[in-house]
């Protein structure tokens, strides 16, 4: 038993749920077939087991260092990163004339999954490069194409994002980062950059840092923020190194869990002229960087989800071969005792784990199919459909798993008891690594307000109407089958009152206000896309078992336990969370902050600026 990957759950999802079949056959995947992606895939599992996961408790324990104004990684990282590059692995996504594999995301989300499961921090020096090249590819001019792709997608460079600052985190409006052109055509960076993911490593040849800054005279807020495109090693007009860009780090920052990436604090210009390159147009640089922030956000959730499934794993293997006590009605003390998995507590916190983690998988894998439906689309009607289903499903494939993979994570220690607790057992470091993804790449709260403020009235709400029609084939089917009906009928009730929800929100004309159950909202709409998702994994099963697969049987009748523990425990709960959400609750809003503690007066946090953060 593999314990980071269950690849007869991904034949499941490639083969009987979203059959990429229609992808395959278009002239941009044709070169690709099933066997094909059987092979690419083996190779990634491989890879993974015998490069990557066996170093991760190294990796965890010896992070990267200070050392002489530099970030010191460990040799047995760069020799797994250097495994992964010359395997041609980074170019997976890229387009042909790129040098790139042009694979449809919908397997590529799984090869960057089985990497993530083995030892994610390792494989985040990549991922983020993936992201940083797609956006140059998008919004890049084609001179800065031409000079700054092929070493990002060949992994000899590698890419960060460069967002946030000491005083403004997903405060974005906030930033003092400044550009300031010099009339050639580059900008002079100034400024401060922190929670900055591989901003300094001695793995690649050089790093391309995209950074928001804002222009002389900008407007304020986001509007008045550009995007730029900053080599930490200036690279001259062949494709040559040239010199060091005055890009000086200010320090490291030692984290819970995701040891093995480095984080940063640098300081922008510190030692002279440090010089960046306009991507897109000037004011226009969060809409640019949206590219690549919502690529990493289904990136993250499936971060998140893969160290739930290797938790999951892990918690399951356990359960299996630890034998402890005896039914409860089993008082006899010399009666052999039972794997702990025949205990009916253990099972319900396995089920826990499988409904988030692989409801967490369908909800990746379809947001990845929709990219791919985009990027072979030549009608314009439905790519803008597309485009808005993405839009309002990319805070959820974010948030949902990141929030609910890590409960699973919780349940794998529990599982384990007080073995789980130490560094003996992957379980811990899993939950540490977890723990990050409810906050990067936006937290929690701020998918919320993007969600309930934005994205559920775009187009004039029209995005719920086409998120309404790709569930009604789900009900429909499910209305056909007796054991099923009833949960048909659940998710169209909660799905109607998530509608009325969302109405009596709007009718509130204080922001404040209507704003402040963002977050519960969010849970409880992602339970109703994770609802309607797991129906339709065991309308799959039903059918399949129906068709007489008895050798997968144990599989199929798995899904359809867990798609009836979600409805019946977990979906109840998000029905209640909407109905808070209703009712304008203003507890809240109403609390004075005097009175958590009593008395306090306000001071202005002292942020760190030595070289150890």
């Amino acid at each position: 038993m593999s314990m980071i990957v269950n690849r007869r759950d991904v034949d499941f999802y490639l083969d009987e749920m979203f059959d990429p079949g229609s992808l395959l056959a278009s002239d941009r995947y044709s070169e690709h077939d099933r066997e094909s992606i059987t092979a690419i895939l083996d190779l990634c599992q491989n890879m993974a087991e015998e490069e990557f996961l066996p170093l991760a408790a190294e990796h965890d324990e010896n992070e990267p260092v200070f050392k002489d104004g530099q970030a010191i990684t460990p040799d047995s990282l760069k020799g797994c990163l250097k495994t992964f590059i010359e395997a041609g692995l980074p170019t997976a996504t890229f387009d042909h004339d790129l040098g790139g594999m042009q694979l449809p995301m919908i397997v590529a989300n799984f090869m960057q999954g089985i990497f993530q499961a083995a030892n994610a921090p390792a494989t985040g020096y990549i991922f983020l490069t993936s992201s940083n090249a797609h956006m140059l590819q998008a919004c890049g001019s084609e001179a800065l194409r031409k000079r700054y792709l092929p070493p990002l997608v060949e992994g000899r460079w590698f890419g960060t994002m460069c967002l946030s600052e000491p005083h403004a985190g997903s405060s974005l409006s906030d930033i003092r980062c400044s550009a300031e052109p010099i009339g050639d055509g580059s900008y002079k960076l100034t400024g401060t950059k922190m929670w900055i993911s591989g901003g300094e490593q001695d793995i690649s040849e050089n790093i391309v840092h995209m950074v928001l800054a804002r222009t002389p005279d900008a407007p304020p807020g986001v509007k008045g923020i550009s995007l730029f495109l900053v080599p930490k090693i200036r690279v001259e007009e062949d494709g040559s190194l040239g010199e060091p860009n005055n890009i000086a780090l200010a320090g490291l920052i030692h984290k819970m869990g995701q040891r093995g990436t480095t984080n940063t604090l640098l300081n922008f210009g510190e030692g002279g002229d440090c010089l960046g390159y306009l991507v897109g147009e000037v004011n226009e640089g969060l809409k640019n960087m949206f590219h690549m922030m919502n690529e990493a956000r289904i990136g993250v959730g499936m971060l998140a989800t893969m160290s739930g499934l290797g938790g999951y794993l892990y918690s399951l293997d356990y359960a299996r071969n630890r034998p402890q006590g005896r039914h409860p009605g089993d008082k006899d003390p010399n009666s052999p005792m039972l794997p702990i998995i025949e205990h009916a507590d253990i099972r319900r916190l396995l089920m826990e784990q499988k409904v988030a983690v692989e409801g967490s998988i369908a909800l990746l894998t379809y947001c990845s199919q929709l990219v791919d439906q985009q990027l072979i689309s030549d009608d314009p009607q439905a790519s803008q459909r597309l485009t808005l289903l993405l839009e309002l499903l990319t805070p959820i494939a974010k948030s949902w798993p990141s929030e609910y993979t890590l409960e699973a994570n919780k349940h794998a220690i529990q599982i384990l008891g007080g073995y789980g607790y130490t560094r003996e057992y992957p379980v811990e470091r899993l939950y540490r690594d977890n723990r990050l993804n409810p906050i990067h790449e936006g937290s929690h709260g701020i998918h919320g307000l993007d969600l309930l403020g934005r994205k559920v009235n775009l187009a004039g709400g029209v995005t719920l109407t086409i998120f309404e029609e790709e569930m009604q084939p789900a009900l429909d089917a499910a209305a056909g089958v007796e054991s099923f009906a009833a949960m048909g009928e659940a998710l169209a009730d909660i799905w109607a009152l998530a509608k009325q929800t969302i109405e009596t929100v709007n009718q509130e004309t204080d922001t404040v206000t209507r704003l402040a159950s963002a977050t519960p909202f969010l849970d409880a709409f992602g339970h109703v896309v994770i609802a309607w998702l797991w129906l339709r994994q065991a309308l799959v099963a039903q059918k399949a078992l129906r068709s007489g697969a008895q050798a997968d049987a144990d599989f199929y009748e798995g899904k359809i336990a867990a798609c009836q523990f979600f409805y019946r425990y977990h979906l109840p709960q998000a029905a209640e969370k909407l109905r808070y959400v209703a009712s304008q609750d203003r507890s809240v809003l109403d609390t004075e902050a005097s009175w958590f503690t009593g008395p306090v007066s306000y001071t202005h946090l002292t942020l760190p600026t030595n070289r150890e953060v």
